[in-house]
Formats: structure tokens, sequence, C-alpha cells
């Protein structure tokens, strides 16, 4: 059983900073794409930033309204993923959800089957 356990969340200031940190159990298997999502009040869910080791290398990809100040990176162990968010603004508030998944045979899609239960990010002006 995959599970996916968020932590890091919290109040900030306005050009704050915040690291969350999401721990991954039941695979250590890098094959996984890894991303954060985020969440806001009456706003859709929004892909914030994504990480893929598995072909040695590794492929980033960030939203633009996040690029530049956030930074997401896997743990040593492969079995954490990170997600350090720089200069923070108050449109940065929103649950923060971390979740793996696998391309979709013959498609350059990812499907995300294992998602964590989320953490909050508040940032005040």
């Amino acid at each position: 059983q995959v599970q996916l356990v968020e932590t890091g969340g919290g109040s900030v200031q306005a050009g704050g900073s915040l690291i969350l940190s999401c721990a991954v159990s039941g695979y250590t298997d890098s094959s996984y794409h890894m991303a954060w999502f985020r969440r806001a009040p009456g706003e859709e869910r929004e892909g914030v930033a994504r990480i893929y080791t598995g072909d040695g290398s590794t492929h980033t990809h960030y939203a633009d309204s996040v690029k530049g100040r956030f930074t997401i990176s896997r743990g040593d162990a492969k079995n954490t993923v990170y997600l350090q968010m720089n200069s923070l603004k108050p449109e940065d508030t929103a649950m923060y959800y971390c979740a793996a998944g696998v391309q979709v045979p013959g498609t350059r899609e990812l499907a995300y089957q294992y998602w964590g239960q989320g953490t909050q990010v508040s940032v005040s002006s």
C-alpha cells in the first residue's frame, strides 16, 4: 500500500519561506513521477511542480506562477520529496498535496494514482 504524508505547512508572512516534505512509503521505485499540487478555496487544483528521476537524470517542471521561487527535489533515499518555497506571496495560500503517478502508456500524459492528505500553507500580506 503506497502512502504519502505531507508535512511542513504553516503560516508565514509574504516574502518568507517554507519547506514541504512528502514521505513516501510502500515503494521506493524512482520510476514514479512525483508532484506537488495545490488547491486554494474556491479554485481549481493546480499543478505546482513535478520531478522525475527514473532514467537516471533529474527532470523538473514548474507552473509559471512559481517558477524561480519554488524548487522540487527528491531525497537521497528517493522516498522523500521536497518543495522549497521562497518569496512566498498571499496568492500561494492553499492546501498543498503530494502525488505519485506514472506516464500513461503511449501518451505523454501523467496519471497520478496516489495522493497525500495535504498540508496547509497560509501566507499573509
